[in-house]
């Protein structure tokens, strides 16, 4: 940009010259022309002789340089003013370049300055890199020192750490799904409702008919299916009296030569199949015999009950019970489970345990009242909410039978841990009598092999020490590696057990999976 203003700057003071010798040449070209007029006015004299051309030519000559002298000065007035202009357009220009020169050395400076300042900045910035680099190479010396060391001290390779690292990663991360579970169901627990809905529904489903039909339904059979039209009566005038007077639901369909009695309380149901019978046999059937019937069939059923409870008793030679306990105990013979009449159970079940009793030591008269009373709240179950166990412990505790009995009732089905050695004699005899092939509904072939897969699908989960099917298959107990399995994955594995239980296997009830993990600690004295 200086360039520039100092080339403007030479072309404003080279024009006054330009101009000033235009001029000249100007004046010169008139001067020229006037000589040249007066050269030919002379030519014209000489050959014309006259004296008047040769005043004129000399007039002519001295106009000429008159206007040539007063032409130059013009041109040197003009030159002058261009000059004078042209010096004072200079002197702006200068003081403008030197005005731009000053702000350009300023900004140069300051690059300067900034360049300096960069290239401390660079210095500064490479020495700390290198610092950097200093401290990285320490570091990463100490921890290879600090791995070596860890290597010696814990006698292991970088591998076996990481694999340990990983194992407690893995460990941690079970622990954390087993707390999300736990949180899980306390949440499910605001959904009891309709959780609760779903388990009756599934526990419906998985029953067996059977084990339903053997507990609700008994079959009475007919000489002919003439009399299902009788039963029913006009407009079901019979079948409606037989149900009002009963309690009990009475089905007519097309099961040939059979009339169906349905209903959970198995004391009405066999009232109402004792007085059905009656009324085929004595063939006159309308709603005031009906009711006439019933009421005798009643008191004969009621008697039976007293005689089947007292003669459980006598035979086992218990007397002295309390006779509510007596009637319950011979409502039993008309309950079924699995197949197998509960009294004739609750018989075998005392003498077992009376057995082992005496072989033992044990109270025996305490090991076969147990056995006998350890069902009696399936008597009433179908009345009281709860386990049958829990049923029959309270049941017999308003009757003032032993303390021992009453616990080892509640304990069978550890509804309350065992804690004496009566409680658990009762749990042995209990499920050795369940579980004697032809006791219950179940070839021994199909129970040899349920019992075999429970304990194969146990002992297929990792850190399963022994697993053992008990209780006729009802429960599957699993010990595990305590070094293996913690608290939590326990209660993870017992889940997923029952989980694969569930989706393998087809059972009647229910079955009980049970992870018992117990930790040991050994030390010797020397």
């Amino acid at each position: 940009m200086v360039t520039h203003f100092d080339n403007r700057i030479n072309e404003v003071l080279v024009m006054p010259v330009y101009v000033y010798a235009l001029l000249v040449v100007v004046a010169a070209v008139a001067l020229a022309g006037g000589f040249g007029v007066a050269y030919l006015l002379l030519r014209s004299r000489q050959s014309d002789g006259s004296h008047v051309l040769e005043l004129k030519a000399q007039q002519t000559l001295l106009e000429a340089e008159t206007q040539a002298k007063e032409k130059l000065l013009e041109a040197k007035e003009d030159a002058v003013k261009v000059r004078t202009a042209a010096e004072q357009e200079a002197r702006e220009y200068r003081a403008q370049s030197q005005q731009i020169e000053k702000r350009l050395l300023q900004k140069e400076e300051n690059l300067d300055r900034k360049g300096e300042d960069l290239n401390r900045r660079e210095r500064e910035l490479g020495n700390q890199q290198k610092a950097l680099d200093e401290i990285k190479a320490k570091l990463e010396e100490s921890y290879r020192q600090q791995e070596k060391e860890l290597q010696r001290v814990a006698n292991m390779t970088r591998q076996e750490a990481q694999g340990i690292l990983m194992a407690q990663v893995e460990q941690d991360l079970r622990n954390e799904v087993a707390r999300k579970v736990r949180e899980a169901e306390l949440s499910a627990r605001d959904e009891s409702e309709r959780r609760a809905r779903e388990i009756v529904t599934e526990s419906i489903q998985r029953v067996a008919a059977d084990q339903t039909a053997e507990v609700s339904v008994s079959v009475l059979p007919l000489p002919t299916d003439e009399l299902k039209g009788r039963i029913i009566g006009k407009e079901g005038r019979n079948i409606r009296a037989l149900q009002q007077a009963t309690g009990i639901d009475l089905i007519v369909d097309d099961t040939p030569e059979a009339v169906i009695i349905s209903g959970f309380d198995p004391v009405r149901r066999e009232v109402a199949r004792v007085a059905l019978n009656k009324l085929i046999v004595d063939g006159r059937i309308h709603p005031a015999r009906i009711e006439e019937i019933v009421a005798k069939s009643r008191q004969e059923v009621l008697q039976r009950v007293k005689e089947e409870g007292e003669g459980a008793v006598l035979e086992l030679g218990l007397q002295g019970l309390h006779p509510e306990v007596v009637r319950h105990l011979g409502i039993l013979r008309f309950r079924t489970s699995y197949g197998q009449q509960v009294l004739n159970h609750s018989k075998e079940v005392a003498y077992l345990a009376a057995m082992m009793a005496s072989e033992i030591g044990a109270d025996v008269r305490i090991a076969k009242l147990s056995g006998l009373l350890h069902d009696i709240g399936k008597a009433i179950d179908h009345e009281v909410e709860g386990s049958h166990a829990v049923i029959g412990a309270d049941l017999l505790q308003r009757h003032s039978v032993p303390a021992q009995v009453v616990h080892a009732v509640r304990a069978h089905h550890y509804d309350e841990e065992p804690h004496s050695i009566e409680a658990l004699l009762l749990i042995a005899a209990d499920a050795i009598s369940a579980a004697r092939p032809g006791a219950r509904r179940e070839s021994l072939e199909a129970y040899v092999k349920r019992l075999e897969k429970l304990e194969e699908i146990a002992n297929s989960f990792q850190g399963v020490q022994q697993s053992y099917a008990i209780q006729a298959g009802r429960e599957v107990r699993i010990l595990v590696k305590p070094e293996q399995i913690d608290d939590s994955a326990a209660q993870l594995m017992a889940r997923d057990i029952a989980k694969r239980i569930e989706s393998e296997l087809s059972f009647p009830g229910q079955i009980r999976v049970t992870v018992v993990r117990e930790t040991r600690a050994v030390e010797y004295a020397k």
